[in-house]
């Protein structure tokens, strides 16, 4: 299908529940306009490691240059393209259930990935490891492609591997994943060195050096704080919502949200149900036991793992959770940091239930539809999109040294 016509799709099916907004018609021209200007920097999309599992990598078995939807991708080239995205943070995840030292390997492999990906789709894609790069991918009508490492774990707790993993073009490490790492506390774990560590602090340190982005998304309020404590750079948080709307460990609670604010720093709000209520958080607990049930009886992932996750999932649906709940978290970050630290991280291929209206990364027009319903400018929604994270990568590589 084309871009246009998907994108039209989208507006349809949202203006159903819109409140009072103007035409379809002019609003798509709205929206339009304002993405080509500024385009959506999204600071998380896990499709590598969808591909690692689907194809091994293999981009003649899944093309993302083809429409994905027959597949249960929710990422390929023509949707985000109607989705309006000029730049994308693709996701180098490896599991913490790896053993450690197969997750600097696996962690390279998935960089490798990357780096193939973008070389196969020159007319679409354009690596960028800085934000003048990024301007230029823009400028040039590419999707500028950033790499970013999920889990602290990923670097075998090394400074050099660190450093390499720089020099291979990655702009930030999520310090930590679902687990702890020695040296930092993950939101999802049990308290073990209160935040950081010694060498947390190291790590925390050598990335301001390299100009490298401190991602505070995954880890405990008290990692938060701690990294905040060293870091001479803006805050910054690849996808995380707000937890004052969703008690859920892995959001920002507003006394980080201030920090944010006071930093120039960033949250990019994820669009992952089970951060945005309460009931698709409780939703998303018990998925996850059910996730660890099947672990224990086959390996993660495969086929059959696959199709029972399914089973469960059709037994026991999603609560509901839409593009207002999304917006709700945008505009909870907006009041409490400010409109300039407020940007969006999908998790695309990383969540299984997108929001209602927002099944795949062509679903950034209806996010922004419902906000200028509820008053926001072009400027302002321009920064959401585009300019926050722009300047938030830029002032980064500024501490470089």
């Amino acid at each position: 299908m084309r871009p246009a016509l998907r994108a039209v799709q989208i507006f349809r099916g949202y203006a159903s529940s819109a409140r009072g907004a103007c035409s379809v018609a002019a609003m798509l021209d709205r929206i339009r306009a304002l993405l080509a200007d500024a385009p959506v920097m999204d600071g998380h999309n896990d499709l590598l490691w969808e591909l690692r599992t689907l194809a091994g990598h293999d981009f003649g078995a899944i093309d993302i240059a083809c429409d994905q939807r027959h597949t249960t991708l929710q990422t390929d080239l023509p949707r985000l393209r109607a989705g309006g995205v000029g730049a994308q943070f693709w996701s180098v995840w490896v599991p913490c259930r790896h053993e450690p030292p197969r997750h600097v390997v696996t962690t390279l492999e998935q960089i490798d990935a990357g780096r193939r990906m973008v070389a196969r789709y020159p007319g679409d894609l354009r690596l960028a490891t800085t934000a003048d790069e990024v301007e230029a991918a823009v400028g040039a009508g590419r999707i500028a492609s950033l790499l970013g490492v999920e889990g602290g774990h990923s670097i075998g707790e090394s400074l050099g591997t660190l450093r390499m993993m720089h020099a291979l073009g990655v702009r930030y490490l999520t310090l930590t994943h679902m687990e702890n790492t020695p040296w930092a506390d993950s939101a999802t774990d049990k308290p073990a060195v209160g935040g950081l560590n010694d060498f947390g602090r190291e790590v925390v340190r050598e990335m301001n050096r390299l100009g490298m982005l401190v991602d505070l998304s995954h880890v405990a309020s008290s990692t938060m704080h701690a990294a905040l404590d060293v870091s001479v750079a803006s805050a910054f948080f690849s996808h995380s919502s707000a937890r004052a709307l969703c008690d859920h460990p892995r959001n920002v609670p507003d006394d980080v949200l201030a920090r944010v604010r006071d930093t120039n720093g960033l949250v990019m709000v994820t669009f992952v149900p089970g951060f945005l209520t309460e009931e698709c958080r409780a939703w998303m607990d018990a998925l996850g036991d059910e996730e660890d049930r099947l672990d224990a009886l086959l390996p993660h992932g495969d086929p059959e793992w696959r199709d029972a996750l399914a089973a469960w999932r059709k037994a026991n649906p999603r609560p509901p959770c839409g593009v207002s709940d999304v917006a709700d978290h945008v505009e909870h970050v907006r009041e409490t940091a400010g409109v300039d630290h407020v940007g969006l991280g999908g998790d695309y291929d990383g969540c299984l239930s997108p929001p209602d209206g927002m099944a795949d990364v062509a679903g950034y027009p209806a996010l922004l539809a419902e906000l200028a319903t509820r008053g926001w400018t072009d400027a302002e929604l321009a920064k959401l999109t585009y300019h926050n994270a722009l300047r938030v990568l830029r002032a980064t590589e500024a501490t470089a040294g």
